[in-house]
């Protein structure tokens, strides 16, 4: 707190020393952070969070083909995973009230690039028109024996 009005004091000083007349600009407020949870994608395995928000900036965490009703890997391949995996993002995105044409990045994990192709079809078709920027890399391995795990940052 000390801190804070050192702060502030120093403001209002440099304010009124470059000719503020008496007008002084109060420090911005810190952003909270509000944490996006829903039954509607599948429930972190670990200790973090479907996804946050910060002012304007959603971050979503890694997303896995999860099925949120059963909460097992759906079964059928990279396309099914691909998809289930973006039916999450979708959902997590739309409690910020966001949608996927919201999304200005995203990374991708896969376990193995040669499926590189199906799984890009699958994410064309949530990414139509303006695309995010994207990273995709492959790894050893992702939680839950997934195949793709998707990040994703939006800004509404």
């Amino acid at each position: 707190m000390k801190g804070d009005n050192l702060a502030r004091r120093t403001l209002l000083k440099s304010t009124l020393a470059a000719g503020g007349a008496g007008v002084a600009m109060a420090a911005p407020a810190k952003t909270k952070k509000k944490v996006l949870k829903t039954a509607k994608a599948a429930l972190p395995i670990g200790p973090y969070s479907q996804g946050i928000q910060v002012g304007n900036l959603i971050f979503v965490a890694g997303e896995k083909g999860i099925d949120p009703k059963t909460n097992k890997l759906v079964t059928g391949g990279i396309e099914a995973e691909t998809r289930q995996t973006l039916e999450n993002i979708k959902v997590i995105l739309a409690e910020a009230g966001a949608t996927m044409d919201d999304a200005v990045a995203s990374t991708v994990h896969m376990t193995d690039l040669k499926e590189f192709q199906q799984m890009n079809k699958v994410y064309g078709e949530y990414f139509r028109v303006d695309p995010p920027g994207r990273t995709t890399v492959q790894v050893p391995a992702l939680p839950a024996g997934a195949h793709v795990e998707i990040t994703i940052i939006a800004a509404v």
